[in-house]
């Protein structure tokens, strides 16, 4: 029975050594494989005043995500999500491909953290704004040669909100998971042999992010 619990014990504090929960001043840099998934809606096409009768649809991608946090407190962290360029494939519903878009969405997060000393699992919760950018969109060479062209979809200011956790692997060392959602809203014009042509879409996506992460 005292060998057992010995071994018990051991396991415990093996468990515990070196981990180490956030305190203020802290730094924190993660990496990895964040998946935009839209939850999109969007208006019907117009062409001119002509209702085209479809909306449009956006379909989803993974990039490399990174994303810096500042602890202000032990329970209070600023974090900044970043990540390379995500590309979306646009298309008309029951129609087809229409074209594409990129778009990078940089976001500003207040993260309070349920800290424990004691556990390796350090949860939280944050609230923040998101601004993303639309660069690169560009119709396909099919509906190019049928008159499309001029793709613009504007910029998007909104709010985020995402649910989380690191686990810490040692006193510098973590794993983190979290999912977000991101209110992102924009217009897209464009012109259909002269035409002015413009549709509104809420892409509003779910986030996901696994990640290693370093605290410094």
């Amino acid at each position: 029975m005292k060998k057992h619990t010995i071994l018990i014990a051991a396991a415990i504090a093996l468990a515990t050594t070196n981990v180490s929960a956030f305190t203020s001043g802290d730094m924190i840099l993660r990496a990895g494989i964040t998946h935009v998934a839209p939850d999109e809606s969007s208006s019907n096409v117009f062409i001119g005043s002509t209702d085209v009768g479809v909306g449009v649809n956006v379909d989803n991608n993974s990039q490399l995500g990174l994303n810096f946090a500042y602890f202000l407190s032990p329970n209070w962290a600023i974090e900044i999500l970043a990540a390379t360029p995500f590309e979306h494939d646009i298309g008309l519903n029951t129609v087809g491909p229409l074209g594409s878009t990129k778009h990078l969405p940089p976001t500003v997060s207040a993260n309070y953290h349920f800290l424990d000393a004691n556990s390796a699992f350090q949860p939280y919760v944050g609230v923040g704004i998101n601004y993303t950018i639309f660069f690169s969109e560009d119709f396909t060479a099919a509906n190019q040669e049928a008159g499309f062209s001029d793709l613009q979809l504007d910029d998007s200011v909104g709010l985020a909100a995402q649910v989380g956790f690191d686990y810490m692997l040692d006193k510098h060392w973590f794993v983190n998971a979290s999912a977000r959602y991101i209110d992102i809203n924009t217009e897209a014009n464009f012109e259909n042999n002269g035409t002015a042509g413009v549709v509104d879409v809420d892409i509003d996506p779910y986030v996901y992010s696994l990640t290693i992460g370093y605290k410094f």
